[in-house]
């Protein structure tokens, strides 16, 4: 058994997998998932696990170069946003409409699917390097 880090298989194997450049979405329960793009479910119930568990967590396991979000979190969810500036404080950070989000996850490498239940508490985390 692992001593550190993320415990889940499947998330840690996707991070191990990770090349530079390489994008994985953290989503709350409802964003829309592309069919071609793997899906790992966290949601148990409403509310758990929490956006802000399953980010803080992959945070502390991956290198981010850069946090992709949707600009309307800028007035639909300032907490979410908060805790966003504060994880990734010396991290690059890009707004994109919440259309052009959806269109994104098509490229990313796995949807990890919280049980999150506020709006747009959803992120697109890309992958950087550790030299």
């Amino acid at each position: 058994m692992k001593r550190h880090g993320i415990l889940n298989s499947h998330i840690s194997k996707v991070l191990s997998d990770l090349g530079h450049t390489d994008l994985i979405v953290i989503a709350d329960a409802g964003l829309p998932i592309p069919s071609e793009v793997p899906r790992i479910d966290l949601a148990l119930t409403l509310g758990v696990p929490s956006f802000k568990d399953v980010v803080f967590a992959v945070s502390e396991d991956m290198v981010v170069e850069q946090v992709i979000l949707a600009s309307e979190i800028k007035e639909k969810n300032e907490e979410a946003l908060t805790f966003m500036n504060e994880t990734f404080s010396e991290t690059e950070q890009k707004f994109v409409s919440h259309e052009a989000f959806k269109q994104l996850t098509k490229q990313a490498k796995v949807v990890i699917r919280t049980g999150e239940v506020t709006p747009y508490a959803n992120c697109i985390l890309q992958a950087g390097v550790i030299f």
